[in-house]
């Protein structure tokens, strides 16, 4: 059991540890949000989105996107769509203060941009089936659960830590011109995986 339990956490881990859209958003929200609480409903939506992921993988249910081609070229496409618009919007962002507080996105667009960035990536859901859900056909009963909950709890964690990170810089950057150079970082990132899934479609 504590084998397993272990197994999740280093995978888990190693997974989401790279810097990616996800990541950036929920560091960039951490950041700009006024309070550290006003950046609950993008760690909340990112953590649950990925344990969905984690869940649908471990059980098998997503392997439905691997198996149906029209499925998957659509998740493509909205991926595309949703990443271009989301660099736009974040490029565009004007971080600066007034009394006090810095502009920030709105818990209703931080809760769809978290879940735009988590679930319309064919990458990130890719590598949640190849590597978590093949991961955990070596493990059954309470194991396989063992090392489905350390996986979703790295995520929980991994997202809090990254708002209360963001959150530093934020209190650190009374001008905004940080919290501009990473909006501008973001927005690079986010244009450059859709660019890659757009290539990924194109020559599939």
């Amino acid at each position: 059991m504590l084998e397993a339990i272990l197994h999740g956490f280093v995978l888990a881990f190693g997974l989401i540890l790279p810097l990616g859209a996800q990541n950036v958003f929920v560091f960039n929200q951490g950041a700009a949000q006024p309070t550290l609480w006003r950046a609950a409903p993008v760690v909340l939506t990112a953590a649950a989105c990925d344990a969905l992921l984690i869940l649908l993988a471990v059980l098998g249910v997503s392997l439905v996107v691997l198996t149906v081609a029209w499925l998957k070229t659509v998740l493509y496409v909205i991926g595309v769509c949703f990443l271009l618009y989301m660099g736009y919007l974040t490029w565009s962002s004007r971080p600066s203060l007034d009394n006090g507080e810095k502009a920030s996105f709105s818990a209703k667009k931080q809760m769809m941009f978290a879940a735009s960035v988590s679930l319309l990536n064919p990458h990130a859901i890719l590598d949640t089936i190849g590597v978590i859900g093949t991961s955990s056909l070596s493990y059954a009963g309470a194991e396989k659960w063992g090392f489905t909950i350390a996986c979703i709890l790295v995520s929980c964690l991994w997202f809090f830590g990254l708002s209360v990170a963001g959150r530093i810089m934020g209190k650190l950057d009374r001008s905004g011109s940080l919290l501009r150079s990473l909006n501008i970082v973001s927005a690079l990132i986010m244009w450059g995986v859709a660019a890659y899934m757009a290539s990924q479609l194109y020559f599939a």
